[in-house]
C-alpha cells in the first residue's frame, strides 16, 4: 500500500484506541484527580514503560523489522520463522528476568524514582505495590511486539494497530467499577494493565499465525541470528534508555511538588495524541517501505518518501501544536475539569501543555527521521543523538525546575520546557546527519508546501486564541463550556483543512493518489502495539 494508506490504517485504529484512552483519562481524572494517589499510579506506570520501550517497541523492533524483512525476502519463510523464534525466546528470557528483579527490588528502586514521597509511607507503599502489579505487562507486551514485527514485515498492520484498544477497554472496565474510591480504582487499573498485556499478546500472535508466521518459543540460545539482532539492538537500547531516563528524571524531580506527576501526565496525554496518531503511524509505515527502497538502492525514492512523510505528518501535527499553544487552559478545562480534577488543576496543567505544544513537531519528526537510519541498519547514530539530548534535558530540566521554585513559582513547567528543547536538538542533529550523507534533501516543492501548512496552522492558532479570549460570550450562546470547547475544536479543524486545500498545500487529487495501492507493494498496513501511553 501507499504510505498515506498505510498511515490511514494505522492512524485510524490508533484513533479508536486514543478515543478509548481519552474516555479512560476522563475516568482517571474524575476518580483520582491530580493528587498523591494519582501521582502514585502514574509513577507505577513509568517503570514498566521504561523497559517496554527499551526491550520491545524501541530497540528490539527497530533492529528486528529490517533484519526480518530482509531474511523473509532473501531466504524465505522457514529462515524468517527460525529467526523470529530464536529472537522471541531470548526476548522472553530477558524481560522475564528484568520483571522478576524489578518486582523484588521495587521498594528500594522507588526510593529513587519516587523520592518526593518517601516521607509519606502510605502513598509510597501504594506506588510500590502498583508498580509490582504492572511489571508483568512487560513480558506480555514484548511478545506482542515480536509478533507485530513479523506482521509489519509482511505488510499486515490491522491486528497490531487494533491491539492497544484492548488495554484501554480493560482499564475502562477496571476503573468504572471502582471509580468511587481512588485507592481501589488505582489497584483495579494496575491489574487491568497486566491482564491487557496477555490479551494483546494472544491477539497479535493469532494474527501472525494467520498471516503465515510460524513463530514458536524455543530454548534461548545465542545463535548467529540472535547475536546480529543484539548487536543492532544494543545502540537502539541505549538511545531508548536515554529517552526514558529523561522521563524518569523528570518524574523524580516532579515528585517534590504535590500533584506535579499527574499534571505532567495529563498534559502528556494530550500531546501524545498527535504523536501517537501521526508520528508513530507514519514512522511504523515508513520503516518497511524505506527498508525496501534502500535494499533496492533507490535512494531518490527514499528521499521522496521522507519528503512525503514529513509533509503528511506536519499537516496534522502543526495545527495540533497551534491548538495546545493558543488555548491550553480552555482545552484542559473542557476535557478534564470534572470530579476530582478542578479548574485550577486545568490551569496548572496548561503551563506544561503550552511548552509541550511547541515541542510536538519535534517529537513527531523524530519518529519520521529515525526509520531513515534504522532502514540502513544504523542504530548507533540515533544513539549518540539521544545521549546528547538526554544530557541537555536533564541539565536544563533540573536548572529550570529548581530555578522556578526558588522564585516561588511551580517548577514542573520547566521540565516540559527542557523536554521540548531536547527534542528539537535531537531532530536538528538527525536532519543534519541525513543531509550530510545525501539520504535527505528536501525538495523546493516540499519546502513550499510545508511553509503553507505552517501559515495555515498559525492562522488556526490565532482563531483559537481569540475564541478563548471570548469564552464567556461563546459559553452564553452555546450553553456550556464543554460544548464551546467542542465547537472550537471541530470548527477550527474544519476551517483548517478547508484552508489547507485552498492554499494549495494539499490537493484533492494528491489525496486520492496517495491512498491508491502502490504496484507491487504488499497488502495491509501496521503498528507495533503501543503500550501504557496508548
Amino acid at each position: 500500500m501507499s504510505l498515506a494508506r498505510n498511515t490511514a490504517v494505522i492512524g485510524g485504529l490508533t484513533l479508536v484506541s486514543r478515543l478509548l484512552g481519552f474516555l479512560r483519562d476522563l475516568l482517571f481524572a474524575a476518580a483520582l484527580g491530580a493528587g498523591p494517589v494519582a501521582d502514585a499510579f502514574y509513577a507505577a506506570l513509568r517503570f514498566p514503560n521504561l523497559f517496554r520501550r527499551l526491550f520491545a517497541e524501541g530497540a528490539f523492533s527497530q533492529a528486528f523489522v529490517p533484519v526480518y524483512a530482509k531474511t523473509l525476502a532473501e531466504q524465505g519463510e522457514q529462515a524468517a520463522d527460525r529467526l523470529a523464534s530464536e529472537a522471541l525466546s531470548v526476548l522472553l528470557l530477558l524481560t522475564g528476568l528484568v520483571t522478576a528483579a524489578a518486582m523484588l527490588l521495587m521498594p528500594w528502586i522507588n526510593r529513587v524514582l519516587f523520592a518526593g514521597y518517601v516521607d509519606d509511607p502510605e502513598i509510597f507503599a501504594l506506588a510500590t505495590v502498583l508498580t509490582q502489579i504492572t511489571m508483568p505487562y512487560l513480558v506480555a507486551i514484548s511478545a506482542a511486539t515480536m509478533f507485530a514485527g513479523a506482521l509489519n514485515a509482511r505488510g499486515r498492520f490491522f491486528a497490531a494497530a487494533a491491539a492497544p484498544s484492548l488495554l484501554n477497554l480493560c482499564l475502562l472496565v477496571g476503573i468504572w467499577f471502582f471509580r468511587h474510591d481512588a485507592v481501589e480504582a488505582s489497584y483495579a487499573a494496575a491489574i487491568a494493565v497486566s491482564v491487557s498485556g496477555v490479551l494483546q499478546a494472544l491477539w497479535v500472535a493469532l494474527a501472525a499465525r494467520r498471516a503465515g508466521a510460524r513463530t514458536r518459543p524455543s530454548p534461548p540460545r545465542l545463535t548467529p541470528n540472535v547475536r546480529r539482532l543484539l548487536a543492532l539492538a544494543a545502540p537502539a537500547a541505549v538511545a531508548g534508555g536515554a529517552l526514558q531516563i529523561n522521563v524518569m528524571v523528570s518524574q523524580v524531580l516532579a515528585s517534590f511538588e504535590d500533584g506535579a506527576i499527574s499534571l505532567l501526565n495529563y498534559a502528556d496525554r494530550l500531546y501524545q495524541l498527535p504523536l501517537g496518531l501521526i508520528g508513530v503511524a507514519v514512522g511504523v509505515a515508513m520503516l518497511p517501505r524505506l527498508s525496501r527502497l534502500v535494499q533496492a538502492e533507490d535512494h531518490a525514492g527514499a528521499r521522496g518518501a521522507l519528503d512525503e512523510a514529513v509533509n503528511l505528518s506536519m499537516a496534522f501535527t502543526l495545527p495540533s501544536a497551534a491548538a495546545m499553544m493558543a488555548a491550553p487552559a480552555y482545552l484542559l478545562e473542557g476535557l478534564f475539569a470534572r470530579g476530582a480534577f478542578t479548574a485550577e488543576d486545568a490551569r496548572n496543567c496548561a503551563m506544561a501543555l503550552f511548552h509541550y505544544g511547541w515541542g510536538v513537531p519535534a517529537f513527531v519528526l523524530a519518529k519520521i527521521y529515525a526509520p531513515a537510519f534504522f532502514s540502513r541498519e544504523d542504530t548507533k547514530t540515533p544513539m549518540r543523538f539521544a545521549l546528547i539530548s538526554m544530557g541537555i534535558n536533564i541539565a536544563l530540566g533540573a536548572a529550570l525546575f529548581f530555578g522556578l521554585r526558588s522564585v516561588g513559582v511551580p517548577g514542573f513547567p520547566g521540565l516540559a520546557i527542557a523536554t521540548s528543547v531536547a527534542a528539537w536538538v535531537n531532530v536538528i542533529m538527525m536532519i543534519a546527519a541525513l543531509v550530510r550523507r545525501g539520504a535527505y534533501a528536501p525538495s523546493a516543492e516540499a519546502s513550499t508546501r510545508l511553509l503553507r501548512i505552517a501559515l495555515v496552522s498559525a492562522a488556526l492558532g490565532v482563531a483559537l486564541f481569540l475564541g478563548e479570549a471570548n469564552r464567556a460570550w461563546l459559553e452564553s450562546i452555546l450553553g456550556s463550556k464543554e460544548v464551546a470547547v467542542a465547537v472550537l475544536i471541530l470548527g477550527g479543524g474544519t476551517s483548517y483543512f478547508v484552508l489547507l486545500f485552498l492554499s494549495g498545500a494539499v490537493t484533492i487529487g494528491e489525496v486520492r493518489a496517495a491512498f491508491r495501492r502502490e504496484r507491487g507493494a504488499p497488502a495491509g498496513g501496521g503498528a507495533l502495539p503501543p503500550g501504557l501511553d496508548g
